[in-house]
């Protein structure tokens, strides 16, 4: 496990100075931001996700995670890979009880019950795959930043940040670079708390 240097924990009771703190505390670091910040996505799986995807080999360091979306029922993500043919989109999740997509969308890399992959060449047909899956509820996509957050510093930064918190918490919003990273939390329904904890090494 990484050991911390650095930590920032901020309390705010207006969700749109949380919000702001966190852009500009992420800079032009790759992000997620949650599809509902009313709901955002809980993290109560997260961390046993992250591990369970490195040992079975599905998630690899250096895929880049567009959209993800967890429950304590299920789970479906987008990633970005880099192959031998260039960069590829690949939607991990539960099959789509809606009619086939159209050929030219993408390929069925493997289609069993309750499990579908599917690669796409294009980042927009992905994500809208996953939208039609999950309906966003619940999801985090990465938006607003040039690049989408890396496995290796999600795995790297996800506990620390999750040790910091009182109670199982949505996470409305977060970055994710190699130093450091950021975490925007909402507090229950009915409060407009939100709380954001940063961790980091020392430069």
């Amino acid at each position: 496990m990484t050991t911390t240097q650095n930590l920032l924990v901020r309390t705010f009771n207006d969700r749109g100075e949380g919000l702001a703190h966190f852009m500009l505390r992420a800079g032009e670091a790759p992000r997620f931001i949650a599809t509902d910040d009313q709901a955002g996505c809980p993290m109560d799986t997260a961390l046993a996700a992250l591990e369970w995807t490195r040992v079975v080999g599905i998630l690899r360091d250096d895929d880049q995670l567009h959209a993800g979306r967890l429950t304590s029922e299920t789970a479906a993500a987008v990633i970005e890979r880099k192959t031998d043919q260039g960069r590829q989109y690949v939607y991990l999740g539960p099959r789509l009880d809606a009619p086939p997509m159209d050929v030219f969308e993408g390929a069925v890399l493997y289609d069993e019950p309750g499990v579908k992959a599917v690669e796409f060449s294009q980042r927009a047909h992905a994500l809208a795959h996953f939208l039609r899956a999950t309906s966003g509820a619940g999801a985090l996509m990465a938006l607003l930043s040039r690049r989408a957050p890396e496995v290796r510093h999600l795995r790297r930064w996800l506990g620390p940040i999750l040790q910091e918190l009182d109670a199982p918490r949505p996470l409305l919003a977060g970055w994710f670079a190699a130093t450091s990273a950021g975490c925007l939390f909402a507090y229950p329904e009915g409060e407009a708390v939100s709380r954001y904890i940063e961790v980091g090494l020392d430069p």
